[in-house]
């Protein structure tokens, strides 16, 4: 295996700091601490009950957009600790990725996209993740929101997608037309791994496919089934299953891990301006890897993604998000009394997105139930 990336590791003592000025902390480094206020938000606490594919009450073991964090989290610091990188900056990244998504998963985010668009304007769970970080979660007397370091705002910012200069005014701040450090690329392939596996883990359990179409439809897997069967013989099929995904995991992780090195390596980058300055990413899967996770994809979008349940699920849980906006921008007196207030500094469109985009998943279908009635499912 090629050597660790030591040199590309994001030294904390570099930070760029806070936007507020605050006192080092005795025992605890700039990202550490940030962990810890992700951790302790209210917002962190919500992605409890919000989806992540398969809506609460179907099972009480599919994951939610909480539990999926977390398996971010671990997969993200498993890479980074073998490559050599900055462990705490990539877990308080890790921990916040998904700070900013509106409840119901993709569904949501379409649709309040959507209703944006009424308002010249588009819905982006990273632009609300800051906002969330920024000024929407009131912890502390001396500034307003979380006072993070600007490497974790950063990441959160360029999380998916790398903007350029003049492309978004409210990201400006966080170097655009630049790549992120080493410990913010991971993120988006820590996420890749956790979902793919994840969903397919939580398909399986919904009997949406059976493992012959899973073997027909992954060869990785089908070669995992097979050794594992010689392997295992007489433990049960769920079993042999539960044997290959942990397999697949790990194959996937240490492509990763290959990936990023190999790429590192042969872009010849010494330390993390010139992964700044890189004209690509550099966390990436090693080809083995990155096959293995577009077969995951393609098998996901055809056998559970796309399959009738989850199709109507997602157009229910898009009418009641459509239905709640409507109502509000028609009707701001319906806001709490807070909202409501911000109405004569912001537009209402602003004010009733940030509304929305807070529900939990459960909330939301109560309230639509108090406002509105005929809640379903």
């Amino acid at each position: 295996m090629p050597p660790r990336l030591d040199a590309l590791r994001f030294p904390a003592h570099l930070s760029r700091g806070r936007r507020y000025a605050e006192a080092p902390h005795p025992y605890r480094n700039p990202f550490q601490r940030d962990r810890d206020r992700i951790v302790h938000a209210r917002a962190f606490r919500r992605l409890e009950d919000k989806t992540q594919v398969f809506t609460a009450g179907l099972s009480d073991h599919f994951r939610n957009r909480l539990t999926h964090t977390i398996e971010v989290a671990q997969i993200a610091r498993t890479a980074a600790a073998a490559l050599g990188l900055n462990e705490d900056l990539t877990e308080a990244l890790a921990l916040a990725h998904d700070i900013g998504h509106p409840p119901f998963a993709h569904a949501g985010e379409a649709e309040l996209d959507r209703q944006m668009r009424r308002c010249g304007e588009r819905f982006d769970h990273n632009l609300h993740a800051l906002r969330i970080v920024e000024r929407f979660e009131q912890r502390y007397a001396r500034f307003p929101g979380l006072n993070l370091t600007f490497e974790v705002r950063e990441g959160m910012a360029k999380h998916s997608r790398d903007p350029l200069p003049g492309e978004e005014p409210a990201l400006e701040e966080y170097l655009p037309g630049l790549r992120p450090p080493l410990e913010a690329q991971l993120i988006d392939v820590a996420d890749e791994i956790a979902y793919n596996t994840a969903d397919l883990d939580d398909g399986y359990s919904a009997r949406f496919f059976d493992l012959e179409t899973l073997a027909a439809g992954v060869p990785d897997y089908a070669r995992l089934r097979e050794e594992i069967l010689r392997e295992l013989p007489e433990a049960p099929e769920r079993v042999h299953f539960q044997e290959a995904l942990r397999r697949l995991i790990d194959q996937l992780v240490s492509g990763l891990i290959e990936g990023a090195q190999e790429a590192s390596l042969a872009a010849g980058v010494r330390d993390v301006e010139e992964v700044r300055g890189h004209p690509a990413r550099l966390a990436r899967f090693a080809p083995e890897a990155a096959g293995l996770s577009a077969a995951l994809k393609q098998f996901l979008h055809l056998h559970v993604y796309n399959s009738p349940a989850l199709v109507e699920e997602r157009g229910r849980a898009a009418g009641l998000i459509a239905g709640l906006f409507e109502l509000f921008l028609e009707r701001p007196d319906r806001l709490p009394p807070a909202y409501l207030e911000e109405t004569a500094r912001r537009p209402v469109c602003h004010v009733v997105r940030d509304y929305i985009a807070g529900m939990t998943d459960g909330f939301l279908r109560r309230t639509h139930n108090e406002l509105l009635g005929g809640v379903s499912g």
